[in-house]
């Protein structure tokens, strides 16, 4: 039990570092500070910004700004933290697999993706903010962040924490019928709306890449119309070559018009789906954690929905675009815990 506990607490300090990778990322992204540090792993050929200002690093085409450089290696030094802390897991998860009942899977699965997400994050700097690869660094980045959310309550239940081992019988019926699994229609209606949001996201995340976001700078409408004028067949273009500097977009204003109503339609669709897997959820599992799962989800969402609103009424400011990022990384997790729990017997 010791064991457990162990990675648990391990797992939870990974968790809260790549929530906070995930969000000071954007911060990065949003500032123009990705190529803060032209260069991987070092800045500049310097393991620091100070080292590299006090050898007067930097070139006319690529000058050294030392806040930007600070922020893009604050992000990397705290992704490397991260990365460390996974291949604790790992190792604890393989050295007690026989005395414990360790979830290797995921343990082993987080050490493929951090170094698929380093690999990433040299790639974003050396092909110069290159949309398809940053947007993916941003998913492979939230999914690191969903398994470890998903290792923490496998734990959690393997203690008897209160997510999983208490429960309510409100509602009639035993404890032990209450701890079943919901219906497969409902694990579906889900598992939909987490698909939903995925897809979402992946929007969101090439929304924000393209520098699409003020392409509709009003709400709800999105440039004077509800159907705006938009170029959808350049919008979508993964590949636009190699050595184009990224930074700002290269995209017309029609291209990143309908990237952005893309994802204000993908919003509808992932609200639609999300609401519905709450309202079931609270109208069908009468166990308490079933339906706090479902009231997170709902909670989360209503979060998000006024974030993005604001966003955009308020003009786009940089503590709100950042909060936006927090806000579907904490709607994630929510949706996450609702299919975790309508699993976890």
């Amino acid at each position: 039990m010791m064991r457990i506990k162990v990675l648990r607490r391990l797992a939870f300090a990974g968790l809260l570092l790549a929530f906070c990778v995930v969000v000071f990322g954007a911060y990065v992204r949003l500032t123009d500070a990705g190529l803060g540090c032209p260069d991987w792993p070092g800045c500049y050929g310097h393991v620091t910004p100070a080292a590299a200002a006090a050898a007067n690093a930097g070139t006319a085409d690529a000058p050294l700004q030392v806040g930007k450089a600070w922020r893009e290696m604050i992000h990397r030094y705290a992704a490397t933290t991260l990365g460390l802390i996974i291949l604790v897991i790992a190792f604890l998860s393989l050295l007690w697999r026989k005395r414990a009942r360790m979830p290797l899977p995921p343990a082993l699965s987080l050490v493929v993706l951090v170094i698929f997400q380093g690999l990433l994050g040299m790639l974003t700097v050396t092909w110069l903010l290159k949309p398809l690869i940053v947007t993916a660094h941003l998913i492979f980045g939230l999914m690191t962040l969903s398994l470890l959310w998903w290792l923490w309550l496998t734990l959690r239940r393997q203690s008897n924490g209160p997510w999983d081992g208490v429960v309510s019988a409100k509602g009639g019926g035993s404890a032990a019928a209450l701890m079943r699994p919901a219906s497969h229609g409902l694990r579906t209606v889900a598992t939909v709306a987490l698909v939903a949001l995925a897809v979402q996201i992946v929007l969101g995340g090439w929304t924000s890449t393209n520098y699409a976001a003020v392409a509709c700078p009003d709400f709800p409408k999105c440039q004077g119309a509800w159907w705006p004028a938009a170029n959808f067949a350049s919008a979508f273009k993964p590949w636009h070559g190699l050595g184009i500097n990224y930074e700002g977009g290269v995209l017309d204003l029609a291209s990143r018009v309908a990237i952005h109503f893309t994802h204000r339609l993908g919003a509808v669709v992932a609200t639609i789906a999300l609401l519905y897997a709450a309202i079931v959820t609270l109208l069908r599992r009468p166990e308490s954690i079933s339906r706090w799962a479902a009231i997170s989800v709902l909670a989360a969402l209503l979060l998000q929905l006024l974030i993005g609103s604001f966003m955009v009424m308020r003009g786009f400011p940089l503590w709100l675009a950042t909060a936006h990022n927090a806000g579907a990384a904490l709607l994630l997790l929510a949706t996450l815990g609702l299919n975790r729990a309508l699993r976890r017997a």
